[in-house]
């Protein structure tokens, strides 16, 4: 892989900026009609010097969209895959895979595990989806920083723009309203400190971090986070694993799995940091994608393996109408597990509190129209003070807020809205596509995205008013 100076030429008539750096292939720059209508893409084209020409003496073009530069240093601070992968990682894992064996402990590990693929598969495409959608808006608009709203409002239109509005902070404040009030009782239980504390002091610890955090700062400490996450995990694996009967890894009950479906898909969520690694990375979508994939890979190991070491100490739950909390059942039988369970939990809570922090609050700069890539105390006032209230309001909130975000919130806005705004873009007359899409498929794909997750919607519609006639 060769090195060599390149000359970045921005179509705002800035001057060059010159810079050393790997040379990689790029796809071309495309459009639906074939027309390359350059002049609407505020681009920084980089051609390689004559000293590292292709055997045919033509210069190749190596396009991005922009170069990420310390404004206090001058200096240019590529993305790092590496700690995007991290960061995917830690968004991830949160606390909703503690939730997992008590929703997939009636259909039985290989159902579960069947269903857990699937919807890893599934959010990887809408992933991959919401960062092609917010590439070619960042073409259209000349900058990073570009949330959902501003996708929305290129593909949708208003009413797609009210709705994912709703939809992503109804998502976030849920979530993050979950989070504080679930590590404000492990710290009070841990330190003794009444809740309020516990909760102000995570919200100043980890919003403060987001906040003051340089980008390099906070991929460090979120990847010491997830190394922390993965060293407690394995220690809570090989504790608990002493008690595996193998034979209950066997049992199935397919016909029990999809109910699991929203729990396990909210477990997933990670499309709220998908634009901050599109700004990170440079438009770079190659490298997007391998932060997409091997982000979210490192979750599904975890959550594979830790449903397998739980309901492997439970033999006869799957098809049994008896429900009980296998935590709860595994922390009984061993006193070693509790706080192996509280240090993981804690740790998971953090890595996916930056992550919705930091989603949440370019969602709101970018609503209220403040400059990208600087970081406004009103944001982060906004961001963080409404979780903190609603959870010293209602300290039993966790759970609520898990299960109305991971029905309606999560396939809503990371199911349905990435393929809508994806066909808009892709079979939209009106819209441009300057970059091929990463997700095959077509229309057949974008139906299935669409449909599968209105399918399970409607499902859980009916099934709440079904319970809430039986209430009557």
């Amino acid at each position: 892989m060769a090195v060599a100076s390149l000359q970045c030429y921005p179509l705002l008539n800035s001057p060059p900026v010159s810079f050393a750096r790997s040379l990689s292939a790029r796809t071309p720059v495309r459009t639906r009609t074939g027309q390359a209508t350059r002049s609407r893409l505020r681009r920084c084209y980089c051609s390689q010097s004559t000293e590292t020409r292709s055997p045919d003496n033509s210069p190749p073009q190596l396009e991005r969209l922009f170069s990420n530069v310390n404004q206090a240093t001058m200096k240019h601070e590529p993305g790092s895959v590496t700690g995007s992968i991290l960061l995917v990682a830690g968004t991830t894992v949160g606390a909703g895979i503690l939730a997992i064996p008590a929703v997939t402990q009636e259909a039985g590990f290989l159902a579960s595990a069947v269903t857990c693929i699937f919807c890893w598969m599934y959010m990887v495409v809408t992933g991959l989806l919401v960062a092609e959608v917010n590439v070619n808006t960042m073409c259209e608009l000349g900058s990073g920083g570009v949330s959902l709203v501003s996708m929305a409002k290129r593909t949708l239109g208003t009413f797609g723009v009210r709705t994912a509005c709703f939809s992503y902070l109804f998502i976030h404040y849920a979530l993050l309203v979950a989070y504080v009030a679930r590590s404000s009782d492990i710290i009070t239980n841990s330190l003794g400190i009444p809740l309020w504390e516990s909760a102000t002091l995570f919200s100043l610890a980890f919003g403060g971090l987001c906040y003051f955090g340089s980008q390099r700062v906070i991929g460090a400490v979120n990847g010491f986070l997830v190394f922390s996450i993965i060293a407690s995990f394995t220690t809570l694996v090989v504790v608990a694993s002493g008690n595996i009967q193998w034979s209950s890894l066997l049992e199935t009950n397919f016909a029990a799995a999809p109910q699991s479906i929203p729990i396990i898909a909210l477990s997933f969520v990670y499309q709220n940091v998908v634009p901050v690694l599109c700004t990170n990375l440079e438009g770079d979508l190659s490298k997007v994608r391998k932060a997409i994939v091997l982000g979210t890979a490192i979750p599904l190991a975890l959550f594979l393996i830790w449903d397998a070491v739980i309901l492997g100490t439970i033999p006869g739950v799957a098809g049994s109408e008896t429900i009980t909390d296998p935590l709860q059942q595994l922390r009984s039988s061993n006193g070693i597990v509790g706080p192996i369970v509280e240090a993981f939990s804690f740790l998971a809570i953090g890595t996916s509190y930056i992550g919705f922090v930091l989603g949440l609050s370019d969602f709101i700069a970018d609503l209220l129209k403040l400059p990208s890539g600087q970081n406004k105390p009103l944001t982060y006032l906004v961001t963080l003070l409404p979780p903190l209230v609603l959870s010293l309001l209602d300290p039993e909130i966790f759970f609520k807020a898990l299960d109305f975000a991971g029905t309606y919130g999560v396939l809503v806005l990371f199911g349905v809205f990435p393929a809508a705004m994806s066909w808009s873009e892709r079979y939209s007359d009106e819209l441009e596509a300057p970059t091929s899409p990463i997700v095959p498929g077509g229309k057949v794909t974008l139906s299935f995205v669409m449909g599968g997750a209105l399918l399970v919607i409607v499902s859980e519609i009916f099934k709440d008013i079904l319970h809430l006639q039986g209430l009557h």
